[in-house]
Formats: C-alpha cells, structure tokens, sequence
C-alpha cells in the first residue's frame, strides 16, 4: 500500500509545481501587459506641450512649429502611435524667454502633458530647465543647438538635437584654415549665450593661430530695438579692420540685415552664416538673393528642390508630406524640414515606449536611441546614450549660389 501513496504523492507535487510554474507565466504575462502612464498619457491619447515664438522677433521660426503639428496630424491620420492621438498643444512665448517660465508651467500642471518637445530659444529654455527638471518632466529635442542642453549629469530630463553652436564655429575655422591660411578674419557676433558658444568654437577651430587671424571681434544686442540699419556701424567697423573673411554669426532676422548691410556697403569678404539662418525665404530672399550669393553655411538635411534630389523615396516622401499636410509653406523655407525631422524623432521615441508611457519611460527611450531619419544626409544619424545627449553630432558645408544651397565637402563633426 504504501508504493500507490507515494506515488500518487509524487504526482500531486508535481502537478502543483505544475500550476505554480503556470500561474507565473500568467501572472507574468499579464504583468507584461500591463499599461502604463503618467499624466498626458492615456489609451487613446498622448498629450503634447510644446513654446513656440509664433511673433515677436524671432517669429520667423514659427514655422517649426507649424511643421510639427502638421507632421503629427498625418501620424494621427495614419491611426497615431500605437494606436493614440498625439494632441499638440503649442503656445506662443512671443519670442520673450522669461514668459517661457509661465507657459511651462501652465502646459504641465493645468494641460497636464507628458512633455514639453521642441521649445524655441537658448534664453527659453534655460528659463524651463531647472523646473522641468524638478518636476520629472521631459524637456525633449529643445529647438536650440547650445551645448549647454547636453548635460545629463546634471539635467537628466533635458535634451538637446542638432549639432552645437560650438561645432558650427570650429567647422568654419578649420575650413578656413585648410583654404585660406593667411585669411583675416572678422567677426559679428551675438551678446548672449548662443553667440558667446560660436564664438567660443571658433577660436578653439583656430587653437594658437585664432589671435593671428582673427583681425576683429563685436557683438550686438539682441534685445536691442530692431531697425533696418541697427547693425551697419558694427558692419562699417568690421570692415574697415581690413578682414577679408567674414564670420557672421547673427540670427534670423539680424543675419537678413547683416547680409544686406555687408553687400550695401561695398564689402565682399568670403562670408559665413549660422545654420539657424540659412532659411531662403525666411531670410535670404529678404536680404536680397544676389547679395546672398557666395555665402557659407552647414546642413544636416538631403537638398529637396533638384530633379535628382527628387529620385530619393525619403525626399519624394517629404514633399508628399508638404503638399497635403502644410500647402501654404515654402518649400523654400528650411524650417520645415527641421520641424519634420524633430517630429519624426519624437514619434520615434514614442513608439519605442509601448505601453509603458511614463515620464522615465520616455527619456529612456530618448537616452537609447540609432536611428536615420529620412531627410538627413546618409551618415548623418540621431544616437545618444545616458552620458550623451547631443542626438545630431554631424554636418557637412553648404554654399548658396544665388539661387539655392548646393552641398560640398564630406560629413564632418567636432
């Protein structure tokens, strides 16, 4: 008798260890399937913030933001991500940095979205950093290329995207080093923190020859009031230093009037401008094409306006994009790709969290990323990692030759 008992023991425990291994799966499974989120995140939803400068000064860049917005409404179209609406709220600073402060806020704790994703202005988003930090809130693809914005020791919820200003100004002092060695260089930039980082690349460009070449240094003010002529005796000046390199970095709307100031007074210097104004319609038509043509600047993005540029699937996709989503842009204002690429980005990233749509969640996904976007140029990639958060780290020259941008040299980077 006692054989059948043990047997029949043996057996009981092996079907309870049985049921206990299928209750884990189980559990497991349903653990794994379980949903996530945190406010702005729901199952049919993800609530987007985003501070745009839509007027004011820096109002050009408004186009961005519209980009943006239409990028998301063709995600939408397509049935959103993972199955939920992406609801971009925009709001307009008025290109005024303290207000940043304010409407930040007001996105996360009255809006209550999951994130803020590429707020406009260096002064901007300093002015959110330190709260969006305290808060555990995302401070994502920030519209500014200050190195400052990659610093995830310090501000593990703040990101950056493009290459940095510092980046841009040691590009062009290496390229002038290597094509025009006993060139003299002047140099306008702007009295903030944006025109103190080009200026600090340029001069690490040229290492122990920058006091050499450098012939002439001054700044401007950006919150100066703005006139048609409010740069021409900083121009005046820098050519009258006998320079016959021109390193412009103004922005927006002072790079338009640089541009025509520097052609209007007789000045014809090898001439450099800010990726951030390379804009055709935003601000070379208005400084006048001819005046523009010859100028140098850096791109990360494929050229859109070539029959052959045309032949790429992913271009061919833009212009699909822009046709239906954003008709009365310009294809002419590359303010738009940029909104384009950070968008594809975030959507990305989105993507990549699931069902997990939490606050860490997402900056995990962000801080992991290797990834091509469409319109980049082949080699130029988004990468970061938890100590890297400077997701574009490459570009290459561009020249305008009075009618467009046309692309030379390879891919480079600091």
């Amino acid at each position: 008798m006692k054989r059948p008992i043990q047997q029949c023991a043996s057996r009981f425990v092996i079907r309870l260890a049985l049921l206990a291994s299928l209750a884990a799966v189980i559990i497991g499974a349903t653990a794994e399937g379980q949903k996530s989120y945190d406010p702005g995140a729901s199952d049919t939803e993800i609530k987007i913030g985003n501070i745009a400068a839509s007027s004011g000064s820096s109002g050009e860049y408004a186009a961005v933001a519209r980009a943006e917005a239409a990028y998301f409404q063709m995600i939408n179209d397509r049935g959103g991500v993972n199955g939920r609406k992406i609801n971009f709220i925009s709001v307009n600073d008025a290109s005024d940095g303290p207000k940043s402060a304010d409407l930040a806020r007001k996105l996360v704790e009255e809006d209550k979205v999951l994130l803020i994703f590429s707020s406009f202005g260096t002064e901007s988003n300093l002015a959110i950093r330190a709260y969006m930090n305290e808060q555990k809130v995302p401070q994502l693809f920030v519209q500014s290329s200050s190195a400052v914005f990659d610093d995830p020791s310090h501000f593990p919820w703040t990101m950056g995207f493009f290459a940095t200003y510092r980046t841009e100004g040691l590009v062009y002092a290496k390229y002038i080093l290597q094509n025009k060695p006993r060139a003299k260089v002047a140099v306008l930039y702007a009295n903030d923190d944006a025109g103190k980082e080009y200026l600090a690349g340029v001069h690490d460009g040229f290492g122990d020859k920058a006091s050499a070449m450098i012939v002439k240094e001054i700044s401007y003010q950006v919150s100066d009031q703005f006139s048609d002529r409010a740069l021409e005796p900083q121009i005046t000046a820098l050519k009258d230093s006998g320079a016959d390199v021109f390193l412009d970095l103004s922005v927006g709307t002072f790079a338009t009037q640089a541009i025509r100031t520097t052609y209007d007074l007789g000045w014809h210097p090898l001439q450099f401008i800010p990726n951030a104004s390379l804009s055709i319609a935003a601000f070379l038509d208005p400084a006048g094409l001819e005046k523009s043509a010859g100028i140098i600047t850096n791109a990360r993005s494929k050229s859109w306006s070539s029959s052959r540029a045309q032949s790429d699937p992913a271009v061919r996709e833009f212009l699909d994009w822009m046709r239906k989503y954003s008709p009365d842009a310009s294809l002419r204002d590359q303010n738009n790709v940029a909104g384009y690429e950070r968008a594809e980005a975030l959507v990305e990233v989105l993507k990549r969290c699931g069902d997990n749509l939490t606050r860490a969640n997402v900056m995990k996904q962000a801080s992991s990323l290797d990834v091509e976007l469409g319109m980049l140029r082949p080699g130029i990639r988004v990468t970061t990692s938890p100590t890297d958060y400077q997701p574009i780290k490459q570009l290459f020259l561009i020249r305008f030759d009075g009618r467009e941008w046309v692309p030379f040299g390879a891919t480079t980077e600091d």
